[in-house]
């Protein structure tokens, strides 16, 4: 989840906003990587989930970060974050431990970044019998186990996801995703790339699949956490087929998102109630929860990241579709759209390859991936052979960039070889070996 939003004056005119995405258009040589991965800490001796305070808990990881040159965030007088040279750490709802990593030039760089957080980390973790899982959905924990973090952002949300969906409360608090965020030339590059990020998204969440468990048992999907976002809030979550109509451009993502209703405004350090609320009441001075004042761009950067799609833009465009898994897996995903999406050649192989599918094929693909996975179909469309020709694609763009970054698909190649991802290979082990007793997965999905 992202921290709030700074800088910025006062939106003086409609077109701001969609300037300020537009003002994310960098050359290709100014293109960057920002991987993001979450994690649940477990205690060793209980297997309960971390904790925000006590002797073994958040806090205490956070004390110690400190001494490896990690600054605090503060949300009044808790800690809530920590940041340091261009990377943040944060805290989603549950407790889950996010890395938002700096903008990285290249994959090896951001690969040595993930494993210098996960040591830091573990030095300080170990010692206190703190373990982390790198998994899509917690396996066993309930929503009564779960604890909750002091931020104001997810109370309010709470409430709300609890009141227009059936699932959001179970995304915030027991799920884990993997993402990468990637920049965009144009107006044109965006709309290319999102739409390829769109349509290609079911296979992400495919190939990335861990999350055949929750509440101690089979659910019956091989990416659960996939399958919670279609259950939490349609105003503001899916494939968005808009995207594909002619026309589309920064200024029509824009209109989206002013029609999703608001959760908050952020003042002064503290979350108001707008639930439900309008931004474009706000920008005309309307707004319930602020009545007579006008937003800033920072409030419309912040309300940016309060929409859920599988792709979502800002400054750059977000890919949201995978299961956290192992940290093979973490290094994958950004080497996946890295490769499909920053070589002109790949891109345009890429956009071949999805450009005839309809809304109802690429909405059939998202359900049946979450489900299956690799074994999806829809409207004719085999998952497996869509996966392969995209990781083909992928493998063809790293390689061009010549810089050996495309050793980073080796667990995706793995997969389609095998034809089973990281869910599959844990629903044979917990039919078989396991004896039906998902305790092993703890140290078995531990980073």
């Amino acid at each position: 989840m992202s921290i709030p939003q700074s800088g910025g004056g006062l939106i003086e005119d409609f077109s701001q906003l969609a300037e300020m995405m537009a003002d994310g258009c960098k050359p290709k040589a100014d293109w960057r990587i920002g991987t993001e991965h979450e994690k649940f800490g477990w205690l060793t001796d209980t297997r309960a989930p971390l904790p925000y305070a006590g002797d073994r808990s958040v806090s205490a990881l956070f004390a110690g970060l400190q001494g490896f040159g990690w600054t605090p965030v503060l949300e009044a007088e808790n800690i809530i974050g920590m940041t340091r040279r261009g990377a943040n750490i944060s805290l989603e709802p549950g407790g889950q431990f996010e890395l938002s990593g700096a903008p990285l030039e290249n994959l090896h760089q951001g690969a040595a970044e993930l494993q210098n957080h996960l040591d830091e980390v573990k030095a300080i973790a170990d010692p206190l019998g703190i373990k982390f899982m790198g998994i899509g959905a917690a396996p066993e924990w309930s929503a009564q186990t779960m604890p909750v973090m002091p931020k104001g952002r997810y109370r309010l949300m709470t409430d709300y996801m609890g009141r227009v969906g059936t699932h959001g409360t179970q995304m915030m608090y027991r799920t884990c995703t993997v993402q990468v965020n990637l920049d965009y030339a144009s107006e044109a590059d965006m709309v290319k790339k999102l739409r390829v990020a769109l349509a290609l998204q079911p296979v992400a969440t495919a190939l990335f699949a861990s999350s055949p468990f929750f509440d101690g048992k089979l659910n019956g999907h091989k990416s659960w956490r996939s399958r919670i976002w279609r259950g939490l809030d349609n105003a503001r979550t899916g494939m968005l087929p808009f995207a594909f109509d002619q026309g589309f451009g920064f200024q029509q993502y824009v209109d989206w998102v002013l029609d999703v209703p608001m959760y908050f405004v952020y003042r002064d350090g503290k979350y108001i109630n707008a639930l439900g609320q309008s931004f474009r009441d706000f920008l005309a001075g309307n707004l319930p929860a602020l009545p007579g004042e006008k937003p800033t761009l920072s409030d419309w950067a912040d309300h940016m990241t309060t929409v859920f799609p599988e792709a979502r833009v800002k400054k750059y465009i977000e890919m949201r579709g995978a299961d956290c898994g192992d940290q093979a897996h973490i290094d994958a995903l950004p080497a996946f759209w890295v490769g499909l999406i920053y070589d002109d050649a790949a891109l345009d192989a890429a956009w071949d390859l999805v450009k005839g599918f309809d809304a109802e094929t690429r909405e059939g693909l998202r359900v049946g991936a979450s489900v299956s996975a690799l074994q999806a179909e829809a409207n004719g469309v085999k998952l497996l052979d869509l996966a392969r020709a995209a990781v083909g694609l992928s493998h063809a763009g790293l390689a061009a960039r010549g810089l050996d970054e495309q050793r980073y698909l080796a667990p995706l190649v793995q997969s389609l070889a095998t034809e089973k991802t990281q869910a599959d290979r844990w629903l044979d082990l917990y039919n078989g070996a396991w004896g039906k007793d998902l305790t092993p997965i703890y140290e078995a999905s531990s980073l």
